[in-house]
């Protein structure tokens, strides 16, 4: 019977180098695990609620706080920015209509400035419009029927941010109709997406998307009754339509695909 040897070579060194690397480097990670920073572009410090109302309109809800909160310019679509947050005010053609200004400065360009944010701008001239302003001083939300931020009234103007829409009226079942449209509001009795901010007496924020194509008073109406528990102050209307747009890490609302102008984003 023929016996067949079999000679195992052994290893070359670098192998054994190799072997030992690779089983130093999971103890070690056993032992200290990597922990990775939080992203910034990922915020937690929200809550996001869906919703569909008795009259058909679905709401979708970022909850957070107004120190959490960051008006930002951009040029893309919401969803397709590393943020968390709806679109903002009214533009056109890159320049923003509708006041976005934080510590008394305007997100695009100087005070003063056409499109800067400095300005509530109607079709051709400035507009009284509703905005919604976070004294960081006084620790309250407002929201001011002003044309520009030169009118706005806070304790600091080093401490604050505001933001231009359009007035809700959340307090005024007679009258809030009359002053939204006094103010301009587009397409008001038509069907759009609408977006909105509203805040309620403990100074907690809700930023809101209906992709239900729906009149301003059916959006205001689906608000009202979502939120009949959380004892609502007031709010305003932001763009809409194509520019009704969300994001957060349980849904992406892209609107009509559009590219907007400008945001409120979550921070932390």
């Amino acid at each position: 019977m023929k016996v067949i040897v079999v000679r195992l070579r052994p290893f070359p060194r670098y192998y054994k180098l190799i072997i030992a690397a690779v089983l130093f480097v999971s103890m070690a990670l056993l032992l200290f695990p990597i922990v990775m920073p939080n992203r910034p572009d990922f915020p937690k410090q929200y809550r996001y609620e869906k919703w569909n109302g008795s009259g058909g309109v679905e709401l979708h809800t970022i909850q957070t706080t107004p120190d959490n909160v960051s008006l930002r310019t951009i040029d893309s679509n919401v969803t397709a920015t590393p943020y968390y947050g709806v679109n903002g005010g009214f533009f056109w053609e890159g320049a923003l209509l509708s006041i976005a200004v934080v510590n008394g400065r305007p997100l695009k360009g100087e005070p003063g400035d056409y499109g800067s944010g400095w300005y509530n701008t109607g079709v051709n001239n400035h507009l009284k419009r509703g905005t919604l302003v976070w004294d960081g001083i006084s620790r309250r939300f407002t929201v001011q029927i002003v044309s520009e931020a030169d009118e706005l009234v806070v304790t600091d103007k080093r401490h604050y941010w505001a933001q231009g829409g359009v007035s809700m009226s959340l307090g005024d079942e007679t009258g809030w109709r009359r002053e939204m449209i006094a103010q301009e509001m587009p397409s008001y009795d038509n069907g759009h997406m609408r977006t909105g901010l509203v805040y309620d007496s403990q100074n907690r924020l809700y930023m809101i998307v209906s992709p239900t194509r729906c009149t301003v008073e059916q959006f205001r109406t689906a608000i009202k009754e979502r939120f009949a528990d959380r004892k609502l102050v007031d709010g305003i209307f932001l763009d809409g339509d194509g520019s009704s747009q969300l994001q957060a890490k349980q849904v992406r609302l892209p609107g009509d695909k559009r590219q907007v102008y400008q945001m409120l984003a979550v921070v932390k």
